[in-house]
C-alpha cells in the first residue's frame, strides 16, 4: 500500500477511536449528572442525543406535544448543506400547533425548512421516511400534552407498534429514546410494555438501558435502545 494512503487510513482510524472515546466521556457526563440530581430526565435525554446526532442526520420525533424536543433535534440536524430533516408527528392537532408555533419564533426560516410535521400516529411513521433513508435518532415522549386534555395519552398498543416501526427505520449507531410517565392513569401499564420489548430485544443487536430515580415513584423514566 501507498505509505500516503496508509498514513490517511491511521488518521482516519484514529479520529474514529478518539470521536468515540469523546462520545463516551460526554455520555458518562452527562449520567453522572442525572446520578446527582443535577440535570433533569429530559436535559439529560437531550445531551445524550447530542452524542448521537450529526448536523445533516435524518431524526425522527415522534410525539411533538409542545415542541420541545422537536425543536432540540432541529437544532442538531442543521448544517450549511440543509440536507439534515427532522420529522415530527403528532396526533393531536394543538400539539402541532404549539410546536409550529415554537419553530417559527425560535428558528430562521432556512432552519425551520428542515422541520416537517404530520398529523399522524406514531406507529404510522414508516409512512413519512423515503425508501433508502436511515434515521439516527427517534424519540418518545409518551403520556398526555402538557397544558392539554389529560384524557387523551398514548397507549401501550400504538407505543409498541412505534417502537416496531422506529426499530425497522433506524441506522446502526441510531438511537430511540424513550421518556415514559408512569403517575397518570395508564401510564404505569404503558411503561411496563416498553420495558418489557425493551428487556426482549437481542443482545447482539441492541444495548437497552433504563434510567429513573429510585426515591421518585412517580418521576419520569428514561429508556435507551441503542442499535449496534
Amino acid at each position: 500500500m501507498c505509505p500516503t494512503i496508509l498514513h490517511k487510513c491511521r488518521s482516519v482510524a484514529l479520529k474514529a477511536r478518539c470521536d468515540t472515546r469523546a462520545i463516551e466521556t460526554g455520555v458518562v457526563d452527562d449520567m453522572t449528572g442525572f446520578m446527582f440530581g443535577k440535570m433533569k430526565a429530559t436535559d439529560m435525554a437531550h445531551t445524550v442525543w447530542r452524542h448521537i446526532v450529526r448536523g445533516g442526520d435524518f431524526v425522527i420525533d415522534a410525539t411533538c406535544g409542545n415542541g420541545h424536543d422537536t425543536l432540540a433535534l432541529a437544532k442538531m440536524v442543521r448544517e450549511e448543506s440543509r440536507k439534515g430533516l427532522v420529522y415530527g408527528m403528532d396526533l393531536q392537532q394543538s400539539a402541532l400547533q404549539n410546536t409550529s408555533a415554537l419553530l417559527d419564533s425560535t428558528l430562521t426560516p432556512i432552519e425551520r425548512e428542515q422541520v416537517k410535521l404530520f398529523p399522524l400516529c406514531h406507529s404510522k411513521m414508516e409512512e413519512l421516511v423515503p425508501e433508502g433513508v436511515s434515521v439516527r435518532l427517534v424519540a418518545f415522549n409518551l403520556g398526555y400534552l402538557p397544558g392539554g386534555n389529560k384524557e387523551i395519552i398514548t397507549t401501550s398498543k400504538t407505543t409498541l407498534l412505534g417502537l416496531d416501526a422506529a426499530a425497522r427505520v433506524l441506522s446502526s449507531g441510531g438511537l430511540i429514546s424513550i421518556m415514559s410517565y408512569v403517575g397518570h392513569p395508564g401510564g404505569r401499564e404503558e411503561y411496563e410494555a416498553v420495558r418489557s420489548y425493551a428487556s426482549n430485544l437481542p443482545a447482539t443487536m441492541w444495548v437497552s438501558s433504563e434510567h429513573d430515580i429510585l426515591n421518585r415513584p412517580s418521576g419520569p423514566v428514561l429508556i435507551f435502545l441503542f442499535k449496534r
